[in-house]
């Protein structure tokens, strides 16, 4: 396509359609004002570094507006704590906890997780101890880290006894949020239906990733179970609401940091998606039942040949001990001369992405307020930061 064509009038109709449509994904004015909002504590040169320190700048800049939007969800919906789904090594509870004054319970399957969380709980408090008067220590409120794997048949009243347990609560007579940060596939539509089964539930914060993991009807018989649909509006209307593992997987992929580096001419980064593509087709040449098999991120830098970005995308699977001469066929060759073939369709398929992330989280939202509840989806994070950038809120009305 020449440089200055212009677009089939069919493709801009298009393209227009599909921002109508679609969730806006530009960060929310809210949002920003709450990012340089912070507590003292957290605001300070060396206290701030303490809460930071092996966080990357992606996470400290998602723990910084979630944990912002969990205390006002606190303010507006008051709880005795806040359950964590996923919370890994503790990072946002710390924030909430020592920041914020939020009492936090980490919900997290892997147990050396929790062990390196409370051991990072421990170092942080000994810093807070020898920079802030002894009057303000007992504000601090050390979060709770509970070693679980959350399956998808697990009983409310199962998980309101481990909670309980956790808090040293002698009864459930008790209330409190759940919050999310980035809970993978299946994990997020768990926290949703915990939230509307258990009644002692107020609210709900999450953001989403990884929809390609959900589950659905062709890998789910029992809809009780299954990722999505959600709702009863697209449930009833199973014709019109199928997303393949196809649509699903390109829902995730990072679309403002693509369109920059197509608009300045960035070529030599986006080849990569022809790496992949040429990837793909041998693995699946080679072991049909790889396919999906999820290959590694590899990070494009410049002078990168096939052979290294291949070896790297598939350490850990069965073709990573496929010889380089495989690598070298004539289809091979031809499927990298031809890599603008590859970002044309790829940039042609990205554009459909907001809309299928946001057919989800519509679905996510029709379920809540299905179950009588109040929802509202912001754009909380900058997308060319944190690309999953929305974060689903809801309220118990009743």
């Amino acid at each position: 396509m020449q440089k200055h064509a212009v677009w089939p009038l069919s493709l801009l109709a298009l393209r227009h359609l599909l921002l109508q449509l679609s969730i806006p994904r530009n960060q929310s004015t809210n949002s920003i004002e709450l990012s340089v909002s912070q507590r003292p504590v957290l605001s300070d040169r060396k206290l701030g570094h303490a809460f930071n320190k092996c966080v990357k700048p992606k996470k400290r800049h998602e723990i910084q507006l979630m944990a912002s939007i969990c205390e006002y969800s606190c303010q507006i919906s008051p709880v005795d704590f806040v359950v964590d789904f996923g919370a890994g090594l503790g990072h946002l509870a710390r924030v909430l906890g020592y920041g914020y004054g939020v009492q936090v319970s980490c919900i997290e399957m892997r147990s050396e997780l929790n062990v390196q969380a409370r051991c990072i709980d421990t170092k942080l408090e000994s810093v807070l101890q020898k920079h802030l008067p002894p009057a303000n220590l007992p504000c601090f409120k050390r979060p709770k880290h509970v070693t679980l794997c959350i399956t998808p048949d697990m009983q409310p009243h199962q998980f309101l006894h481990i909670i309980a347990e956790s808090q040293h609560k002698p009864n459930t007579n008790f209330k409190f949020g759940i919050i999310g940060l980035h809970p993978c596939g299946d994990l997020a539509v768990i926290l949703m239906r915990m939230f509307t089964n258990i009644p002692q539930a107020r609210f709900l914060n999450f953001a989403s990733c990884c929809y390609m993991k959900l589950t659905t009807a062709e890998t789910q018989s029992n809809i009780k179970l299954q990722g999505y649909p959600l709702s009863q509006y697209l449930l009833k209307q199973r014709e019109f609401s199928f997303l393949s593992y196809e649509a699903l997987e390109i829902s995730c992929h990072a679309m403002e940091i693509y369109c920059d580096r197509l608009a300045s001419g960035d070529y030599e980064y986006l080849k990569v998606h022809s790496f992949r593509a040429a990837a793909e087709r041998i693995i699946i040449n080679q072991w049909p039942n790889l396919k999906h098999c999820g290959l590694r991120s590899v990070k494009h830098v410049p002078g990168m040949d096939f052979e290294d970005y291949f070896y790297k995308a598939t350490q850990g699977v069965e073709a990573s001990n496929l010889p380089r001469s495989d690598l070298q066929t004539s289809t091979t060759k031809n499927d990298l001369l031809h890599w603008r073939r590859i970002v044309i369709f790829y940039t042609l398929r990205l554009m459909f992405a907001p809309l299928i992330e946001s057919i989800i989280l519509y679905d996510r939202a029709l379920y809540l307020q299905e179950n009588e509840c109040q929802v509202k989806i912001n754009a909380a994070f900058d997308p060319r930061i944190s690309p999953r950038n929305h974060i689903t809120c809801s309220f118990k009305l009743k």
